[in-house]
């Protein structure tokens, strides 16, 4: 094992933005158009320890046996607040090296869910008589990738780099391996690409492939591209290996799981976190999910080993994992009770970034939701769209652009049957929203939420008020057909037995930056005595389940025995999305920040250690920070007469 190093040197690197900082968000993009404040993040200098790279051709004769036995691991760092970071390279088929950057602490990813295992961020070399690097890192990993780098091959000698997608934990360091390999030509998609000049911001040469495009590295290294888009971002592709039956997926069939075992070991040890992993990042692209491994089917591609961008490879348990994605997907999309398209323009304002926002809104619903590039779509395949989904979320596009006709396609092919929000990308050219939210009611649309207006940088409380958004269109699509499951999924004899359990009132609080959520509760009950901790059942599309993710602390108010009915009124109000939900009632902050009730007999401060999927709720264990009493009084009691409601 390798030991841990603190580190004497700090040098600061280039940082990402506050947005990221404060929503721990991989969804922003660094781009011209932005102009986002900065925070400098800080990492260490690599410990001085020669790399041995005389096993190397040794690694390229006996594949298994070096992947066995031939594993190289970086002393671990501290990076930031005492978060390690180690490299871990090895070989995993012919001629095929991967450089494993192992995040051992990092608790939050994407879209505000916590980890409880890490992650890594996978990077391939393949040695053919051409050199290909697939992925490369993430910004913090810039001195200990690049070493590692170097200690494996020279970086000059790059000819090509496959970038599966801009995401920065993939693509964060493309810029600094181009730098030393400025003659290397960069692969990808058309939208990556486009991405990619907005990162790296200096000319370089490109390589755009499209569904079962072939490159050539030679030594039976060829090289075969699938279109894979949504998996999770637009501009996803996958890369397979005729050689080695690898197939290259970046995020899909991942799993943030840090381990310096390779290759996947046993079933139970990795389903929780694989299966989390899905319903976090794929279940909302279920339809992009099938469509990919459909294209993958239809290229009659070999697979032996899929090489994904985190967590540990999958070889041993390939085809089983593989074939959960099928049955996930298939179900996703058989339970799905209406579908809905969110259209945004890559790379334009916060176009994307509020897109994301919307469509976590929306997932968290059950609604299916379609992630489509204005800019990368067709007028045929925009009324395709249209007519596909009963719910349709347009971010203003710049004006007088081709992707503005393409909006006004939509606005003229929308319909009574439709429901459709508008909302503006903050870009500094925005197609103005009024005019086009006033022609898409002359079509007789349901317009269930007015248009979303951002007249500045998207702060913690508009990014909520986007999410919220997104979840009461969800809501309105989803209604009917839910009451209706709900209604014959129990007998009535059961419901009224279920609903002889009791439980107490509380609201629940929590605070994040200038956003603030809050829910009544009632099912809560102590878990544990050492450490003190309880469950609290929170449904999936409640806002603030946001709020309560791995890691995440808030607070538990106990309502009193009397009194307690005009507090509850308030807070079973069905608020507007982004509406504050504690105007009028007399509250203060604890000592992390969030809403104690003047009103409550006692609060509880409280830090989410672990969650379990409960299939219409969360069931969210937390441990005691610490507790008050307020009032010698009793907590109010919540009786039901069925459990077919609250």
């Amino acid at each position: 094992m390798a030991t841990l190093t603190s580190c004497p040197t700090l040098k600061s690197v280039p940082h990402t933005t506050a947005l990221q900082n404060n929503r721990l968000r991989a969804t922003s993009r660094v781009s011209a158009a932005s102009s986002l404040r900065k925070s400098p993040v800080t990492t260490c200098s690599l410990p001085n320890k020669p790399r041995d790279t005389s096993t190397q051709a040794a690694r390229n004769q006996n594949v298994n046996a070096a992947a066995a036995a031939d594993v190289w691991l970086s002393e671990k760092v501290e990076w930031k607040d005492d978060k390690r970071i180690q490299t871990q390279v090895t070989q995993v088929a012919e001629d095929t090296t991967t450089i494993r950057s192992l995040d051992w602490d990092r608790d939050r990813f994407d879209i505000e869910f916590g980890l409880q295992e890490g992650t890594t961020y996978n990077s391939y070399i393949i040695r053919g008589e051409k050199v290909a690097l697939i992925d490369a890192s993430h910004e913090k990993f810039r001195q200990l990738y690049m070493a590692t780098l170097a200690g494996e091959i020279d970086p000059s000698t790059i000819e090509y780099i496959i970038v599966s997608h801009t995401e920065p934990d993939h693509s964060g360091l493309v810029g600094a391996v181009l730098d030393l390999a400025p003659d290397a030509t960069v692969v990808g998609s058309k939208v990556c690409l486009q991405f990619l000049s907005n990162l790296v911001h200096k000319p370089f040469k490109q390589m755009v492939v499209g569904n079962e495009a072939k490159l050539d590295l030679g030594n039976g290294h060829e090289l075969t591209f699938i279109m894979a888009p949504n998996l999770h971002w637009p501009d996803t592709i996958f890369t397979h290996d005729a050689k080695t039956n690898t197939l290259f997926t970046c995020d899909a069939f991942g799993m943030h799981y840090c381990t310096e075992e390779v290759f996947d070991p046993e079933m139970d040890k990795i389903m929780e976190h694989y299966s989390f992993y899905y319903e976090c990042l794929m279940k909302a692209n279920a339809r992009s999910v099938l469509t990919a491994m459909r294209k993958t089917n239809k290229a009659e591609l070999t697979i032996d080993t899929i090489a994904n961008g985190h967590g540990p490879l999958l070889r041993t348990h390939a085809p089983a994992l593989m074939e959960k994605y099928q049955e996930w997907s298939d179900a996703a999309l058989a339970k799905a009770p209406a579908s809905c398209a969110i259209f945004y323009t890559a790379g334009y304002g916060f176009s994307e970034v509020l897109a994301k926002e919307l469509e976590r809104g929306v997932t968290k619903t059950g609604v299916e939701v379609e992630l489509l590039d204005l800019a990368n779509l067709d007028t045929q395949e925009v009324v395709e769209a249209v007519a596909g989904n009963v719910g349709i979320i347009i971010l203003s596009p710049p004006a007088d652009t081709p992707m503005a006709d393409r909006v006004a396609t939509i606005a003229a092919a929308v319909g009574p049957k439709k429901s459709v929000l508008v909302a503006e990308s903050y870009g500094g050219n925005d197609e103005p929203v009024d005019p086009l939210n006033s022609a898409i009611r002359d079509q007789n649309a349901t317009i269930p939420i007015q248009p979303l207006k951002v007249k500045e940088e998207p702060s913690e409380a508009a990014l909520q008020l986007f999410e919220e958004s997104g979840t009461d269109l969800g809501q309105a699509l989803s209604t009917k057909t839910k009451l209706k499951e709900l209604k014959g999924a129990m007998p009535p004899e059961m419901a009224k037995a279920l609903g002889k359990l009791s439980g107490g009132l509380y609201v629940v609080s929590a605070a994040r930056g200038t956003a603030k959520s809050a829910m009544i509760a009632s099912w809560v009950s102590q878990a544990s005595f050492e450490p003190l901790g309880f469950t609290v059942a929170v449904a999936k599309d409640r806002a603030i389940e946001a709020f309560m993710q791995t890691g995440d602390t808030f607070v538990l108010n106990c309502l009193p025995e009397e009194g307690y009915a005009p507090i509850m009124k308030h807070f079973l109000t069905r608020f507007p999305p982004g509406a504050d939900r504690f105007e009028g009632v007399k509250w203060g902050p604890n000592k992390l920040g969030h809403p104690v009730l003047d009103e409550a007999v006692a609060h509880i401060s409280c830090k989410v250690v672990s969650r379990m999927e409960a299939i219409d709720h969360w069931v969210v264990y937390s441990e005691v920070v610490d507790g008050v009493v307020h009032k010698d009084e009793r907590t109010a009691t919540h009786l039901r007469k069925f459990a077919t409601y609250y």
